[in-house]
């Protein structure tokens, strides 16, 4: 889904939930607590066609997921596509092969948490 498509309702960052913008910028700085207390005990998290299951498989994920990489991210867009979802667009620039990404990251949440992130482009 393009940020800009009519699907869902676009938020500004500050209006997106606590979650979410403590989440956002504990991934890039690869603070792996912050980023895994996120998320719910039973949360699944799928990335570049792997899934992850569980808090142990998460915090793996975030430790040695883009490891090999340094990249910077840009929040472009969000929208509201449910009572609990967002889709969140972040502009990726680094020394990853193609060297710029837009990835939607795509939450679930269930009260403060996160139960599901998909990052696709």
């Amino acid at each position: 889904m393009d940020v800009n498509s009519k699907r869902g309702t676009r938020v500004a960052w500050d209006e997106l939930p606590a979650v979410i913008t403590a989440y956002l910028p504990a991934h890039e700085a690869r603070d792996t607590g912050t980023a895994v207390g996120a998320f719910a005990a039973d949360a699944v998290v799928t990335d570049e066609g792997r899934t992850y299951r569980g808090l142990d498989e998460i915090r793996s994920w975030l430790i040695n997921g883009g490891s090999e990489y340094t990249y910077t991210t840009d929040f472009v867009g969000a929208r509201r596509v449910g009572e609990a979802e967002f889709d969140v667009v972040q502009h990726l620039e680094g020394n990853f092969p193609g060297g710029s990404a837009d990835l939607h990251y795509r939450f679930v949440l269930d009260g403060a948490l996160i139960t599901r992130l998909t990052i696709a482009p």
